[in-house]
């Protein structure tokens, strides 16, 4: 579900415009009241849409279990839900699971820094796998070392790396079940066995 909605004025107004829409934008999700939803901000829209899937916690699990044995020093995988901004980009994105360095956790705001991560992995469901192959992978295509796309409906997983302006340079694609490997900084092989129990 896309949502669009009217602005207020607040702060933002020090920004001029796509900035200051975005920032609007950024104030209006952090408001929602949207229980059992994840609310992001990314292609001039606040998009609301369910967290996981239950079925989804067996194999998400796994694949944490993986990344925490081989995050780098001084990074966490995690799953809760934190939203990341990507101010150059105007978005702002809460992913299934990510690897952060938590020495960065520093300022006091809802939004933490999309520069903090090592990893993102999303896994898709009806409701959001457009975006996940679209809109989210040019956003974390320009910054983030490595992205993980869990497509759940293919039943594959595309391993996303080499950031840049235009977006990641390298992919790989595996059948769930299979192994593939993780690039640096990780710098293993992630079983999806998981995904096939």
């Amino acid at each position: 579900m896309v949502m669009t909605l009217a602005r207020e004025t607040n702060d933002a107004t020090d920004y001029d415009g796509a900035e200051r829409e975005f920032r609007e934008l950024l104030t209006i999700a952090d408001e929602m009241d949207a229980p059992n939803h994840n609310v992001e901000v990314f292609g001039g829209n606040i998009v609301v849409s369910p967290w996981s899937r239950w079925t989804y916690a067996k194999p998400m699990e796994s694949v944490l279990e993986q990344l925490r044995s081989h995050a780098p020093e001084g990074y966490s995988a995690r799953e809760a839900p934190f939203k990341f901004i990507f101010p150059t980009s105007h978005g702002a994105l809460g992913p299934d699971l990510y690897v952060v360095n938590l020495d960065m956790a520093q300022n006091d705001t809802p939004f933490a820094p999309g520069e903090s991560l090592a990893m993102v992995g999303e896994f898709t469901s009806p409701s959001t796998r457009g975006n996940d192959l679209t809109v989210k992978l040019d956003i974390y295509g320009r910054t983030v070392p490595v992205y993980l796309l869990f497509d759940m409906k293919q039943r594959e997983l595309t391993v996303y790396s080499d950031p840049s302006e235009r977006g990641y340079l390298t992919h790989t694609t595996v059948q769930f079940g299979k192994h593939v490997q993780i690039p640096a900084p990780f710098d293993f092989e992630l079983d999806t066995s998981a995904f096939t129990a």
